[in-house]
């Protein structure tokens, strides 16, 4: 199912979800699109690409994307490369502690010139007009991971903070945390136990401007 979070003056942002039933879990797919120049974040693994490529269709020509950016090195984050790899021109935007390590979902040699590797202390791709921010937002819950804010949307697509393992509980926002924290809490205690690591993420994206934050 594709959501559009945001659609304003040549500035999209869509969600998808729902790719997956029964076999796995899902990450959820985002496609951020500025004046022509479209990323999709978190593309998935094998099990989500064939009906994601066809939605994305809708909004954008997908031989032309620019970008396949990946928050960590999880199969359901980034096992699909090597599709994407052969059927786009796009370059991958990798965690930089993954970037010997996330070729071995592709072919030999299909990643070669076309990684871009993000610094642990993040960084701003350029995206059409914009600066795509990534945050770092390391062992939570992997080593190397990052978080990415999208400067006109508002939105902070958050990644595994915030996802829950029980698909359907959270189809819907919520405005207040109490309300996510009965389908949350099982998920973060077990993948994310540092309280040090917790404090020092919320204190480096308090002074973001956020309207949205979307797992």
């Amino acid at each position: 199912m594709a959501l559009e979070l945001y659609n304003k003056n040549n500035h999209v942002c869509v969600s998808f979800s729902d790719l997956v039933t029964g076999e796995a879990v899902q990450a959820n797919q985002f496609l951020v699109i500025d004046n022509g120049h479209a990323a999709i974040i978190d593309p998935g693994g094998e099990l989500t690409y064939s009906r994601l490529y066809m939605a994305l269709g809708k909004y954008v020509s997908v031989r032309g994307l620019d970008y396949i950016i990946a928050s960590h090195q999880d199969p359901d984050i980034v096992a699909s490369l090597n599709r994407w790899m052969v059927g786009t021109s796009c370059k991958a935007v990798v965690p930089e502690l993954w970037e010997r390590f996330i070729p071995h979902f592709t072919t030999p040699g299909r990643t070669k010139h076309r990684m871009i590797p993000i610094p642990d202390q993040g960084m701003n791709l350029q995206l059409g007009n914009i600066g795509l921010k990534a945050i770092p937002a390391h062992f939570l819950h992997a080593e190397g991971n990052f978080q990415f804010y999208d400067p006109v949307s508002k939105i902070l697509f958050s990644g595994d903070m915030g996802a829950n393992l029980s698909a359907g509980d959270l189809d819907k926002p919520f405005r207040k945390i109490q309300e996510a924290i009965p389908v949350m809490e099982g998920f973060h205690r077990r993948y994310m136990s540092s309280r040090k690591v917790c404090q020092y993420w919320a204190n480096m994206i308090r002074p973001l401007d956020i309207e949205w934050m979307v797992p």
